[in-house]
């Protein structure tokens, strides 16, 4: 059953972020976006590139009003730069992640999915939560997969790109996952 409501969810988010559509046109139950990126020296010669993707891919496309969205810069420790509702204009969410500092020696994953996951446990039945980590760092990466926060990637998609990566974390998808086939399923008939 676990692996069924798994590829549903996988299936959501790629009918999300496939080119061909359009998340203006397609989504109507409002998003809580978690996005957590790397804020250490690491990501430092990645951060133009990926900083383009996510306002290319996340906050152009997929944020609409009526979404909510926290970022944490995963720095020597976990820090919100930016927190609020989508409304209207998207100016000060690509303010915030274009002014990302990447100075840290390794960024604290942890803390960043320890707080996301809190979130993510408050988050109403009536929205969807969806929490994205975006890192150039192995090093902090691999203490995130074998240390005390493991547990918070129970399940993850990765994206490669040349020099980052994307991992698209589900730390409580069961009842999330429900939700988004019931949704799906009503828009289609």
């Amino acid at each position: 059953m676990r692996n069924t409501y798994i590829r549903i969810l996988f299936t959501l988010i790629i009918i999300g972020f496939s080119s061909q559509l359009n998340a203006e046109n397609r989504r109507v139950i409002p998003l809580d976006m978690y996005l957590i990126v790397d804020g250490s020296e690491s990501f430092q010669n990645s951060k133009n590139d990926a900083v383009t993707w996510i306002n290319s891919q996340v906050v152009d496309r997929t944020l609409m009003d009526g979404d909510r969205i926290t970022i944490w810069r995963a720095g020597n420790s976990a820090q919100i730069i930016y927190s609020g509702d989508v409304s209207g204009g998207k100016d000060d969410i690509k303010n915030a992640l274009n002014s990302l500092l990447t100075d840290a020696r390794t960024p604290d994953f942890s803390g960043a999915l320890t707080e996301a996951a809190s979130r993510v446990s408050r988050t109403p039945q009536d929205r969807l939560s969806y929490t994205m980590l975006v890192t150039a760092s192995a090093e902090g990466l691999e203490q995130t997969l074998t240390g005390g926060a493991r547990n918070l990637l129970r399940w993850f998609r990765s994206e490669k790109y040349e020099r980052w990566q994307v991992l698209v974390v589900g730390p409580d998808i069961t009842p999330r996952v429900r939700q988004a086939a019931a949704s799906l399923l009503d828009a289609l008939r």
